[in-house]
């Protein structure tokens, strides 16, 4: 099963709580969060004290996609504002390990992230520490941004290193995904999209999202997928 994480970033801010469920009700799996400080990228967003409003009203995961400096300093303001999943950039720390244990520490899953001009080959001593690997398909900072198919090489290469090395992750992808590029992902081996506009601004978002979960013609690997029941987190294997 292919797993959906739309965008907060592409909702509407003056309902977040109906666009949340409008979401959740057309089959989404996870809520993309993306954090932004306008440091590490040229754009602000929101922080824990929004996550935190939101998880009040939602039961969805909550996959935080930090895109700010020296994330480790805030690494417990996340955990306390409720995410499931705490996503890191490689490029915003020169301790990308220390940061991965960080929020290792509160016992939450970890995520790696690189950017379009970060080669793949960054990631690969890492693997063994974290449960994802966010795959970026467009410059990270703002939405609406035109997919970049080259990234798919990465996404590819991470996979076969995974399964060679028999490391169970999952692999995200995250910009210009929709209904008519989300093969390709799946095809490359990425098992968790991220979607903003094609999903939130679609008169028909259930539709979007069951044509974006369409499986490869060659199953992939087997992966670790994290799921979230309304009493606790769970993880789900599968091919």
């Amino acid at each position: 099963m292919i797993y959906i994480a739309p965008s907060l970033l592409a909702a509407d801010f003056s309902n977040l709580e109906k666009e949340i469920e409008k979401v959740r009700q057309a089959g989404a799996h996870y809520l993309h969060l993306d954090v932004m400080d306008g440091a590490f990228v040229p754009n602000i967003s929101f922080g824990p004290p929004v996550i935190e409003s939101i998880r009040k009203k939602s039961k969805l995961f909550f996959d935080v996609h930090l895109m700010i400096k020296n994330p480790q300093r805030y690494i417990e303001n996340f955990v306390r504002a409720g995410a499931d999943l705490i996503t890191i950039h490689y490029e915003s720390t020169s301790r990308p390990k220390d940061a991965i244990m960080k929020i290792k520490e509160y016992d939450m899953k970890a995520g790696l992230a690189i950017s379009p001009n970060t080669p793949y080959e960054v990631v690969l001593p890492y693997l063994h520490l974290v449960d994802m690997v966010l795959v970026m398909t467009v410059e990270p900072g703002f939405g609406g941004q035109a997919f970049i198919p080259e990234m798919l090489e990465k996404v590819r290469k991470i996979r076969e290193y995974a399964n060679a090395n028999n490391i169970k992750i999952d692999i995200e992808v995250d910009g210009g995904i929709n209904e008519h590029n989300a093969h390709l992902a799946i095809e490359a081996g990425a098992n968790v999209l991220v979607a903003g506009s094609a999903i939130f601004r679609s008169k028909t978002p259930a539709q979007v999202i069951k044509k974006m979960q369409v499986e490869p013609k060659e199953p992939i690997e087997e992966t670790t997928t994290i799921t979230k029941t309304s009493k606790s987190t769970k993880i789900v294997k599968h091919r």
